[in-house]
């Protein structure tokens, strides 16, 4: 069946992007767990990486569906962003922040089980080598810095309003990134002195709908001095190859 019988996606300005990351920043300056763009851009990495992922798979469980094939899903319910992240009036306060770093706890379906971070650091494919071990990878080494879940609840409803089903979107969202790593690059150098600052890890996908390429985060910064990366991953390349 042709792509084009499907309903038309929701698209944002460049202008309108631009003003929902300045506005997730701003709210995340009032968090008093995040000190400074080095803990700030870290944390709205991972938060838009959720949403990207949840975009992606949503994509191909529709396209599955249309060819007749089965869909398994990286991640499983009550995990996907649609399930915890997507309603405005969702868990929030405490409970968000319980439910993202304990290694138990309430999941937002109402039952006890292993928290988010808890859950995505151990995924585990079942043929080896598709994104369920990339996922795992990637969050093995990430963190959760803010402390009021109600902050971080606005944060997330900030982040929802991006679609990345829009390579144009994306695009935009790659430049506006690059942006921000050069913030961040720039207060490591003022924060650090003559100390060296710690490297960075983001995050680096293929755009949606683009089987060649184009990269919402198109490259990671590196801020070991002179480039050297000390056995820390400075970027991990997420493979979205369909796998049934």
């Amino acid at each position: 069946m042709a792509r084009s019988s499907k309903p038309d996606k929701p698209v944002s300005t460049a202008q309108s992007l631009a003003s929902i990351i300045k506005s997730a920043r701003d709210l995340m300056r009032k968090d008093k767990g995040l000190n400074g763009d080095l803990d700030r851009l870290p944390m709205l990495t991972w938060v838009m990486f959720l949403k990207f992922l949840d975009d992606m798979e949503k994509e191909r469980e529709m396209e599955a569906a249309m060819a007749g094939k089965r869909f398994r899903p990286a991640i499983e319910p009550p995990y996907r962003w649609r399930d915890w992240a997507a309603k405005e009036d969702g868990i929030t306060g405490d409970e968000l922040i319980a439910f993202i770093i304990q290694d138990e706890a309430v999941r937002p379906d109402g039952t006890k089980g292993p928290g988010l971070f808890a859950y995505l650091r151990n995924l585990q494919s079942t043929n080896g080598g598709d994104r369920r071990d990339t996922i795992a990878r990637v969050f093995s080494g990430v963190i959760n810095r803010m402390v009021s879940g109600y902050l971080l609840r606005d944060v997330i409803n900030k982040i929802n309003g991006i679609h990345f089903t829009s390579s144009d979107e994306i695009h935009t969202l790659g430049h506006l990134y690059e942006s921000m790593l050069r913030e961040m690059r720039d207060a490591a150098v003022r924060q650090s002195g003559r100390e060296k600052p710690q490297c960075q890890r983001g995050f680096r996908a293929p755009a949606a709908g683009n089987a060649g390429g184009g990269d919402f985060y198109e490259r990671t910064t590196d801020f070991c001095d002179n480039g050297r990366n000390q056995g820390h991953p400075a970027k991990q390349t997420l493979n979205w190859e369909h796998r049934s």
